[in-house]
């Protein structure tokens, strides 16, 4: 089986909760993102396309590019996707596929973007949020590309054809379960949609569709690399490589709107943590506006002191998302004079997490272990090297923040981190 992974993301926070899970294996892990080269001197690298933005067309020949330049023979592939569908999956996905085929290597795509862990799980084809259909959620109000979340559907939108490999197949045992796959890779389907419901619903579908790494590739978040990472031989390093103690202040960025992270920092500010607002019309005046360099040197000032500094966007109604990524550009602009006095970094959402990074002269990220399910800890590579945690918005709960910052300043060694127990459906 192979020790050598490729890892394809639309985003950084996707990327990085996707390779630890190979960390936590011992295998080496490193992030980059769109525009940096890398090259394989880890065991498993994860690339961010920065394509969640783009239109269709437009991310998937970014991923297409991406793994022209990065795959090579004998790797095992990731296309990584967001578990609530957002962004350009299925265009991603076709774009992958077909550069693929072109380069003679036949293909079948796994699709599993359940993540147990954090409340996301597939029950007949469909797209599931803490045991509700995701199409009734508010994170599906606030941001969806698809009419609907059931997966052959998203898929059919590319053109590509999918068989659904229900629960009772996945807990039917590994020789069924292969036999299945098998199936669908002759019968010429371009991709298999799994359900899955707990851990252990991806640990049977890693087993049974590794020993066909040459021919398939998975799609899916951080539940079916953890499955995928387990299934390796080898076991968890007993501990993980040390890492440098922060030296001051942490900043912790929350660029994300999602519930979840702003209840996460909502109570660091209630422990502590020096809060600083940035309205959205701030940033989107940039540099003229009087109130930027007041603020920005606010928060160095706080960071220099060695206070944790919290910044987040501050909420807007009926917020465009499509400007997204050009808030968190400027954001990244503004804070990054202040960021060189900072001892450790959080940040939430991957737009705000890269471009902040990208402006400090960091090249990749160096994964180590894992807090909790969804947010990685790992060093920065470059001009700068300091601790960095990342987070999807919407994963973790309010207390986040907090037991992050807690584990960033244990004094004791690296530990491999535990992962939940299975828990009945």
């Amino acid at each position: 089986m192979t020790s050598r992974w490729l890892i394809l993301a639309d985003d950084l926070t996707g990327a990085a909760d996707c390779a630890i899970a190979f960390a936590r294996r011992g295998l080496t892990a490193s992030v980059g993102w769109q525009g940096v080269e890398a090259g394989w001197e880890t065991d498993v690298l994860a690339i961010d396309a920065d394509s969640r933005r783009l239109p269709p067309g437009e991310a998937g020949a970014r991923h297409a590019a991406l793994l022209r330049a990065r795959h090579r023979p004998g790797a095992g592939l990731i296309k990584k996707i967001d578990s609530t569908l957002r962004g350009q999956p299925a265009a991603e996905l076709a774009a992958t596929l077909a550069a693929l085929r072109e380069a003679g290597r036949p293909s079948l795509a796994i699709l599993a973007p359940a993540f147990p862990a954090t409340g996301r799980t597939t029950v007949s084809g469909r797209v599931h949020l803490d045991g509700a259909p995701l199409e009734g959620t508010p994170l599906w109000a606030r941001d969806h590309s698809y009419p609907s979340a059931h997966l052959a559907e998203v898929l059919g939108t590319a053109g590509l054809s999918a068989r659904h490999l229900p629960l009772d197949l996945l807990r039917a045992g590994d020789a069924a379960l292969a036999a299945a796959l098998r199936d669908a890779l002759a019968a010429g389907f371009d991709a298999v949609v799994a359900d899955a419901v707990l851990p252990g619903d991806l640990d049977a579908l890693a087993r049974a569709s590794l020993p066909l790494a040459e021919q398939a590739l998975w799609v899916g978040s951080g539940g079916i690399a953890a499955a995928l990472a387990a299934a390796l031989p080898g076991g968890a390093p007993d501990s993980l490589p040390a890492r440098p103690a922060p030296r001051g202040g942490a900043l912790v960025v929350v660029g994300s709107v999602a519930e979840a992270s702003r209840l996460a920092a909502r109570r660091a500010e209630e422990e502590g943590a020096a809060a600083f607002d940035v309205p959205p019309a701030l940033l989107r005046a940039g540099p003229a506006d009087p109130r930027w360099a007041p603020l920005s040197e606010g928060i160095a000032v706080t960071l220099a002191a060695g206070r944790d500094a919290l910044v987040r966007i501050a909420a807007e109604p009926d917020a465009d998302l499509a400007g997204g990524a050009a808030l968190a550009e400027a954001l990244a602009s503004l804070l990054a004079p202040a960021a060189r006095q900072m001892g450790a970094l959080f940040a939430t959402g991957g737009e705000t997490a890269c471009a902040l990074l990208g402006h400090l002269g960091v090249t990749g990220i160096r994964l180590l272990e894992e807090i909790e399910p969804g947010v990685p800890l790992g060093v920065t590579q470059g001009a700068l090297e300091v601790p960095v945690m990342t987070k999807a918005g919407a994963f973790g709960d309010a207390g986040t923040i907090l037991r992050s910052l807690a584990r960033l300043r244990d004094p004791g060694p690296a530990r491999p981190h535990a992962l939940p127990q299975e828990s009945a459906p």
